[in-house]
């Protein structure tokens, strides 16, 4: 799974900085020729790809509508028009490994049939006017980039985007190197003569399930994002490609229900479960520390304990997706697909803890009449009354004024 830099983190500083008239600190990087002041920046190594895109994923629906010449994003300072040309001039002063290309994609409803025009429309002129900017034949071998183009097929019928897609494949062919496509059923609809192509999904899959199918369809490049949500959640992977077969459990055990895809570290039963995370892992929360440790530290919310967890999961994706390429190579892919499917559970374990706070550009946007992501601090003080009085219940308090206890021969009244 290669690393991605979102440029929505990067134009949220080009536009904050630009409002104030202050230098944008990731361009005053310091770089050479050859060097990739985005992989200075962010201190990422030099056998990791940096997937350079304009929505971070999974996107968030935008409340500004696309233009002809830009796309509405979200940035720390609100929601902001990211123009084609901004984007252009990040990609040549950042210098990443793979640029997907611009897309007018409406996030959430589906759009309509004048609306599916327009989208084709603008992916197809942002498409011809950053092939034409990036690699035109105009252009010296010193301006001209070295990022990889994926450009990218909007989930839509073939025959709605015709046109684009009859591009791609004769006047755009030489200057893509790759396809980005949104949904699983556009992995089949790539046509024939663009086959050849790298194709990286952004389809949000929810388990490694979804992974597995969406591998079977033709995708090489695939996102994750369950990997960071299970990791705030408190669960460590469990699963691995191909998966053990129903032969390797003891006879006295057999194995009866599908196994976890992760284990919840939040459970009780971890308190004094001095293990490892999985015994065969060899990551560096498994070899360091144990289960009961990983479970203290997320009941006091430490930050070391998402950290530790990401480490362990970031492990097992990568055996997982090395799993897959050997699986390939000796020609099994297809039976220990149908073996992991009926191992493992088809759904994660439910969550029993909270994560990490959110806070900033990674607390998603929600409505009003969505729930809070936590709940409140402070709540309110009759709340705080009401406990008072009832903890001042125990203490002998008459129930009647002074004529009652006159009457009952308690005092006389004077």
């Amino acid at each position: 799974m290669p690393a991605g830099a979102q440029v929505s983190v990067i134009e949220k500083q080009h536009l904050q900085y630009k409002k104030n008239s202050l230098p944008v600190p990731l361009y005053a990087i310091p770089s050479g020729p050859h060097e990739s002041a985005l992989r200075k920046f962010i201190c990422a190594q030099n056998d990791l790809l940096l997937i350079f895109g304009a929505r971070r994923e999974p996107p968030i629906a935008s409340a500004p509508a696309n233009t002809d010449t830009s796309i509405a994003v979200l940035t720390s300072v609100g929601y902001a028009q990211l123009k084609a040309e901004e984007y252009l001039g990040a990609i040549q002063r950042l210098k990443p490994d793979i640029v997907i290309g611009l897309a007018d994609l409406l996030i959430g409803p589906k759009p309509g049939i004048k609306r599916r025009v327009k989208m084709v429309d603008r992916t197809h002129a942002f498409t011809t006017h950053a092939t034409d900017n990036l690699y035109g034949p105009e252009l010296s071998e010193h301006s001209r980039s070295n990022a990889a183009y994926f450009a990218p097929i909007l989930p839509l019928e073939n025959t709605q985007q015709q046109l684009y897609l009859e591009d791609l494949e004769t006047d755009l062919r030489p200057s893509i190197s790759g396809l980005a496509l949104y949904e699983p059923a556009s992995l089949s609809a790539v046509p024939e003569s663009l086959g050849d192509l790298p194709r990286l999904i952004f389809s949000g899959p929810e388990t490694p399930h979804d992974l597995l199918r969406e591998v079977e369809l033709g995708a090489d490049l695939l996102t994750i994002p369950f990997l960071a949500n299970a990791s705030d959640a408190g669960m460590a992977f469990t699963f691995v490609f191909p998966a053990p077969s129903a032969d390797t459990s003891p006879e006295s055990n057999p194995r009866t229900e599908p196994l976890p895809l992760a284990g919840d570290l939040w459970a009780p039963s971890n308190t004094t479960d001095t293990g490892p995370l999985i015994e065969s892992c060899s990551c560096y929360a498994c070899q360091k520390h144990h289960r009961a440790y990983l479970h203290h530290l997320l009941s006091a919310k430490e930050m070391l304990a998402w950290t530790l967890l990401q480490i362990h999961n970031h492990h097992t994706m990568d055996f997982f997706f090395a799993g897959i390429r050997q699986s390939i190579e000796r020609g099994t892919f297809e039976e220990d697909v149908r073996t992991f499917q009926q191992t493992y559970a088809s759904e994660f374990p439910e969550t029993t803890g909270q994560g990490p706070r959110l806070r900033g550009y990674k607390l998603p946007t929600s409505g009003r009449a969505q729930p809070r992501r936590y709940p409140p601090a402070y709540g309110r003080l009759d709340i705080a009354a009401g406990k008072f009085a009832e903890s001042q219940s125990d203490l002998a308090t008459p129930d009647t004024g002074a004529d009652g206890l006159e009457e009952h021969g308690f005092a006389e009244k004077v």
